[in-house]
């Protein structure tokens, strides 16, 4: 077998082994099996709920599982046609089975993402609550750009968006936010968002035109239903009523339909000034709560887990600072990854209009530039 070829082989098998590793492979094989075995009882179908939340992991799981098998079979169909071109020394064939080899690597990088979304919330809808940090303008401007780059991220891999609360900041940006993701794995795939983003920049709203850091705070907590079972004590909430802000109608900016719930003993606060009925927020607040609550049980489990191997993972449950530099002409660098791109909040969901692109370079340069419109 050629270097590039072993190459190609290594790759798959390294991403083979650590879904594997993540599924703890054994245990799958038999829970598939138990869950097909239920999908054959009737007496599964008298419950929906239950029903759906049982092929809802069974579809996970099978998918996860087929994955790797396929990969698999088609590797070793792969090293077969290329052993079998060696040994007539057709170099046609040869080049054909590294080629199919190389896609099947590319194949098991992109696949084994979707197969590690097999946690035990990774598949549901998710909440993203955005709040901005100390730094007034410049920290509220900086959320409501996360709010937009989260909303058009979302809308971009088709999921569903509903904005549940969102609070406008004094001057610009908001003060908090909170959307819901409605998708396939849109937990899963949103859930290393936790934790402080911190974005260093010229600063528009500063007529020295100083650099300034601003600071927001995400937090990701899945969607979750009957099947998880949160007990929460009424008396160890605070419950406040206000008047919505924003476009809602006369009922909703003349009533106190809002409701924001306080969670005593954890401290955590949960807003809803989506539905026009103060009945209808307050159930959705305390969906969100329970939501919260389940998301810190799976924190501290995590934490766990790490410390009892001893081994903490990249990015952590809520703890990761992620930083950015808004460098000329709106290109926003992530400090960790090293990735330029665009600024989230304008340029994310396709190409810039050349009169945008000109406005923002003339608020971070002080340069006025001018472009023709060709019509």
């Amino acid at each position: 077998m050629r270097a590039e070829g072993q190459a190609h082989i290594d790759r798959i098998d390294a991403a083979l082994a650590l879904v594997r590793k993540f599924l703890d492979w054994d245990r799958a094989l038999r829970r598939l099996d138990e869950l097909n075995a239920r999908v054959e009882d009737p007496k599964l179908w008298d419950n929906p709920k239950e029903a759906e939340a049982v092929m809802k992991e069974r579809r996970r799981l099978e998918a996860a599982i087929g994955t790797v098998k396929d990969i698999s079979a088609q590797k070793a169909d792969a090293i077969e046609f290329i052993e079998l071109g060696e040994m007539e020394n057709d170099e046609a064939t040869v080049e054909e089975g590294l080629e199919a080899l190389a896609k099947l690597a590319d194949r098991a990088d992109q696949d084994k993402v979707q197969a590690l979304l097999a946690g035990e919330a990774d598949g549901n809808d998710t909440y993203i609550e955005i709040h901005a940090g100390a730094g007034g303008t410049e920290s509220q401007d900086w959320a409501e750009m996360l709010f937009r780059m989260y909303t058009r991220w979302a809308e971009k891999r088709g999921f569903k968006v509903e904005t549940i609360e969102y609070q406008a900041g004094e001057q610009a940006g908001i003060k908090s936010a909170t959307i819901l993701v409605k998708g396939e794995n849109a937990y899963g795939y949103a859930k290393t968002e936790s934790g402080v983003h911190r974005l260093v920049r010229i600063s528009p709203y500063d007529s020295s035109a100083r650099r300034h850091t601003s600071f927001s705070s995400v937090w990701v907590f899945p969607v979750i239903d009957d099947n998880f079972s949160i007990d929460i004590n009424p008396a160890d909430l605070k419950i406040d009523t206000y008047r919505a802000s924003g476009a809602g109608g006369q009922h909703v900016n003349t009533t106190d339909s809002a409701v924001r719930i306080t969670h005593v003993p954890s401290g955590i606060i949960v807003a809803s000034q989506q539905d026009r009925s103060q009945h209808k927020n307050r159930e959705i607040c305390m969906g969100m709560l329970k939501s919260r609550l389940y998301e810190e049980e799976m924190r501290r489990r995590e934490d766990a887990a790490s410390a009892e191997h001893s081994a903490k993972s990249d990015i952590g449950w809520g703890h990761q600072i992620r930083s950015y530099v808004l460098q000329p002409y709106q290109m926003v660098k992530d400090l960790r990854t090293g990735v330029t791109s665009p600024t989230p909040s304008d340029v994310l969901d396709g190409d810039l209009d050349p009169f945008m692109a000109a406005a923002l370079a003339q608020r971070v340069t002080g340069e006025k530039v001018v472009v023709e419109d060709e019509d």
